[in-house]
């Protein structure tokens, strides 16, 4: 049964502006410790700053609660050994999910030029 469905549109050059201003503060507020360290070695690569942050966004709709309740490192975002993204729960968000019955969280993801779409259905 699914329990929740988040989405996130996302212009890359707004995350691409907010890189210039705040540089490695936005990047390590946003990814986790894993992400961080392939992010520094993609040259710091604009689009997957943007996907993880979609993605994120999107999994705080599903799960209801809005980033705000929920620190953007409880999510990481991972790719299985086809290269399709999977979503990692940990602390406030691993929590909500056990508070909302659910057991899993499947991501769709996709970027065209400036633009990246995330679908999260949490179930």
């Amino acid at each position: 049964m699914i329990i929740g469905v988040g989405t996130d549109i996302l212009k890359i050059s707004r995350i691409e502006n907010i890189f210039n201003k705040y540089g490695g503060r936005f990047s390590r507020r946003i990814l986790c410790r894993a992400e961080l360290n392939i992010f520094e070695n993609k040259n710091k690569s604009i689009s997957f700053l943007a996907k993880r942050f979609s993605v994120k966004e999107a999994a705080s709709k599903a799960l209801g609660t809005g980033i705000g309740a929920i620190s953007w490192h409880d999510f990481e975002v991972k790719n299985d050994s086809f290269g399709a993204p999977i979503l990692k729960l940990t602390g406030g968000a691993k929590k909500k999910m056990e508070e909302i019955g659910a057991s899993q969280a499947l991501i769709s993801l996709s970027d065209e030029s400036d633009h990246v779409l995330s679908f999260v259905v949490i179930f």
